[in-house]
């Protein structure tokens, strides 16, 4: 997944939007004024943090050498990902789970109007 492709995934989900709280080069991607990943887009190699469930964080560090826990982050609910050492499709479904346990966090009419219940 290229950073084109990642900036693209994460701004495609309802409400989300794109602001530069942290300087120019840090992109930092929300959904109703809360945050589901952050990235520098622009670095070698292309990582992302990403939230995560407690116990599916600890998972997935062990299955995969590329997610560690969260760079500058609380490591008990956020990963950092290295994008390029994952296919495209699991990089995918933990952005999107990213934005889902975010969501999830919202109160009930802000869930319904992103058509996330």
């Amino acid at each position: 997944m290229t950073p084109d492709e990642l900036h693209a995934l994460c701004l495609e989900f309802n409400d989300a939007t794109e602001e530069f709280p942290f300087g120019p080069d840090t992109s930092v991607f929300k959904v109703a004024g809360k945050l589901f990943a952050l990235s520098a887009l622009d670095s070698e190699p292309l990582r992302v943090n990403l939230k995560c469930d407690p116990d599916e964080a600890v998972r997935l560090r062990e299955e995969h050498p590329a997610i560690t826990p969260g760079y500058h982050m609380n490591k008990r609910h956020w990963n950092t990902v290295i994008v390029g050492d994952l296919p495209a499709p699991v990089v995918r479904e933990l952005v999107e789970d990213s934005y889902d346990l975010v969501v999830a966090g919202l109160p009930k009419a802000v869930r319904l109007r992103l058509d996330r219940p």
